[in-house]
């Protein structure tokens, strides 16, 4: 995969990211982890789209520029995974909106994975 196709997927996902997110709160089906864009939400919808838009653009641009260096193609092949998990979190939360309780299970299964693995060991 060339690193312009990766740098566009990554501002796509960042996007798409962000448009689920103000459907998910305005729907009140869920509300915004991170705490400053969560006061940028509640400054309205344009300060959060136009904040994450612009360090998404720029955040992709950067990694772009500095592809030959390993930390760049190792940076932009780790947060494209971060997103591409947090693809399966919005589709979780969609799913959980339309009834089905599979999703919160799962998720509820991987998250105490860590600790599961961390008693095994004490």
């Amino acid at each position: 995969m060339s690193a312009l196709y990766q740098s566009l997927l990554l501002f796509g996902l960042n996007a798409l990211d962000a448009q689920l997110t103000l459907f998910w709160v305005r729907a009140n089906l869920a509300t915004e982890g991170n705490g400053l864009m969560a006061r940028l939400l509640e400054m309205g919808d344009a300060p959060f789209l136009g904040f994450k838009l612009f360090v998404g653009a720029f955040a992709a641009l950067i990694l772009y520029r500095c592809y030959s260096l390993p930390l760049a193609r190792h940076g932009l092949k780790a947060v494209l995974g971060i997103y591409l998990a947090l693809m399966f979190v919005h589709a979780a939360t969609g799913l959980s909106a339309l009834g089905f309780d599979g999703p919160e299970t799962a998720i509820g299964f991987l998250s105490n994975l860590p600790n599961a693995a961390l008693a095994l060991f004490s």
